[in-house]
């Protein structure tokens, strides 16, 4: 089950160029996403003519001035239909006067889109809500202004439905096994923790605390860092880290490409100076932490693929089970048209790791 009436990271705002079409499966669905060359606004349609069912994304996008419709439009490459930006149909080249062919009624599916911090998130509703505007906004990294992208970014496949992604992106037990190195924990730093838990905007907190003393990673920050780390839905994971007057913000999005593969994208926002020269040092780091987490999801695979029954357990799977309440309070919420009620209650964990 794939959410919707929710925003999903889309795409990085730096791999769209002005006057560019990209072509992507996102929840099962082809989206075409665009950059106006004159505005420099994206936008998301999708991405099938419904002439003849062509990709759009294969045809080429006209800005204002010269696609003849007094608007940035796409021209499908097989008749040249033409779409505004906001799906409208606005030329059909074959017809001749006195066709009766009402053109601007034909319309492409359009998708709600907002950049935000050098991420464009893409809101996926319900096609019973498809025409009604958002009731919820993209999140915010906080501490950093609005136009403020990210310093340092990785983007890897997992070849996985979204659930066992998400549920891998929370796990506190996994990491001196899966993620064991000289850098970051060892099996031999396993000891007892115990974490307070809150609810929050659509998911749950980690309530600020300092940081394991087995996690080495922290220490290169300096001063005492303190962390606060949030899950919300529909896949997000945000990291706040302050270590004396600067700040550290870490974004993980997991977005469902289909059934069985899903995109993990990695962000990282910083106001230290010394990051920002060990960029190249820091990006093999990032790329190696995700392929461990790759490599393990793949493994898994191999045992579902016989349909396993599988289980959870107190406390290190709690947030597991949160998450699966979360999904299915926010389905029945949007099916009955009433308010989400987060069903997570304060708590504190314990587990060794």
């Amino acid at each position: 089950m794939f959410l919707k009436d929710i925003w999903y990271f889309g795409m990085a705002g730096e791999a769209l160029r002005r006057g560019a079409m990209i072509r992507r499966i996102l929840l099962g669905e082809p989206i075409l996403f665009g950059r106006d060359a004159t505005t420099g606004e994206p936008f998301a349609l999708r991405d099938i003519c419904p002439h003849r069912g062509v990709p759009l994304s294969a045809g080429h996008l006209y800005d204002a001035q010269t696609s003849g419709c007094g608007a940035a439009a796409v021209e499908c490459p097989y008749h040249g239909w033409k779409f505004t930006t906001d799906g409208r149909c606005a030329e059909i080249p074959s017809l001749v006067p006195g066709q009766d062919v009402e053109v601007s009624r034909i319309r492409v599916r359009r998708y709600p889109v907002r950049e935000v911090q050098g991420n464009i998130w893409i809101y996926v509703a319900d096609e019973k809500r498809a025409e009604l505007p958002p009731a919820i906004e993209p999140p915010l990294m906080p501490g950093f202004a609005g136009d403020r992208a990210p310093n340092i970014r990785e983007t890897m496949t997992f070849g996985c439905h979204v659930d066992h992604a998400v549920i891998g992106l929370m796990d506190p037990a996994h990491g001196p096994f899966v993620h064991r190195s000289w850098y970051w924990r060892s099996k031999k730093s396993i000891h007892e923790k115990a974490k307070a838990f809150a609810p929050s905007e659509l998911g749950f907190a980690m309530v600020e605390h300092a940081p394991s003393s087995n996690s080495f990673a922290y220490k290169i920050l300096g001063g005492a860092p303190r962390t606060e780390i949030s899950f919300r839905l529909p896949g997000i994971r945000i990291e706040r880290i302050s270590a004396g007057r600067h700040r550290l913000v870490g974004l993980t999005c997991v977005t469902p490409v289909d059934e069985k593969t899903t995109e993990i994208t990695q962000s990282f926002y910083w106001t230290m100076p010394l990051l920002s020269v060990l960029k190249p040092v820091l990006r093999p780091f990032m790329r190696a932490f995700l392929k461990q987490d790759g490599d393990m999801v793949d493994l898994q695979q191999e045992g579902l693929r016989f349909d396993p029954r599988l289980m959870l357990i107190n406390d290190s799977d709690v947030q597991a089970k949160w998450y699966h309440r979360l999904k299915t309070e926010w389905a029945e919420a949007g099916e009955q048209g009433r308010p989400f009620e987060n069903p997570v209650k304060p708590a504190t964990l314990r587990w060794r790791s």
